[in-house]
C-alpha cells in the first residue's frame, strides 16, 4: 500500500511542478529559422502564398478550405492530422513579405507568421518567424521543454525544399527575430 501512495504522490508532485513552471514562463515565445533556396523569390512567394495548395506540398497538412474573406483579408483553414486551425493572411507584399494569424481564439495557442524573403544571389533567402502565446500553461511547460519550437517551422521549410526540387537537405540556420 505504501508504494502505491508514494507513486500516487509522485505523479501529483510531477504535475504539479510542470503546472507551476508553466505558469511561470512567459505566455509568449519567438521563434525563428532561415532557409536559402535556389529558386528567385517571386517563385519561392508564389508558392508560399497559394495557401490553397498546401495540401499538396505539406505532409502535415491534409486539406485546405478556403473561407468567406474577412474585411478583405483571406481566410482558410488547414486541416492537420489532429486538428483544423483557422487562419487569416495580414499582411501580403510580393514578392518580399507574408504574414499569417491564427484566427480561432478559442484554441489553447495563437500568434504570427511573418515570412520574410529576400534574394541572395539567383535564389532566395526566406526567414519565417513565429511570434506565439501559448495560454495553457501545462502546453506552454511542453512547448518549451519537451517540444521544439522551432519544429513547425522546420517542417514547413524542408517541404518547401522538396516543392522546390531543391538537391539535397536543407540547411536550417537560427534567424534573429525582425
Amino acid at each position: 500500500m505504501r508504494w502505491i501512495v508514494l507513486i500516487v504522490g509522485l505523479l501529483f508532485a510531477s504535475v504539479l511542478v510542470v503546472v507551476i513552471v508553466g505558469a511561470l514562463l512567459p505566455k509568449g515565445h519567438v521563434a525563428a529559422r532561415r532557409a536559402r533556396f535556389s529558386a528567385p523569390p517571386d517563385r519561392v512567394f508564389a508558392i508560399i502564398s497559394d495557401v490553397g495548395a498546401a495540401a499538396a506540398w505539406r505532409e502535415d497538412v491534409t486539406r485546405v478550405e478556403m473561407l468567406p474573406l474577412d474585411d478583405g483579408k483571406t481566410m482558410f483553414r488547414e486541416q492537420g492530422a489532429h486538428d483544423a486551425i483557422t487562419y487569416r493572411i495580414e499582411a501580403l507584399e510580393p514578392p518580399r513579405r507574408m504574414q499569417v494569424r491564427i484566427a480561432d481564439a478559442s484554441l489553447p495557442f495563437g500568434g504570427t507568421w511573418t515570412y520574410e524573403l529576400a534574394p541572395h544571389g539567383a535564389g532566395t533567402e526566406l526567414t519565417i518567424t513565429e511570434r506565439g502565446e501559448v495560454y495553457n500553461p501545462v502546453f506552454r511547460f511542453m512547448s518549451r521543454f519537451v517540444f521544439s519550437q522551432h519544429a513547425t517551422i522546420d517542417t514547413y521549410l524542408r517541404a518547401l525544399g522538396v516543392k522546390l526540387g531543391e538537391a539535397g537537405p536543407i540547411q536550417l540556420e537560427p534567424a534573429e527575430a525582425s
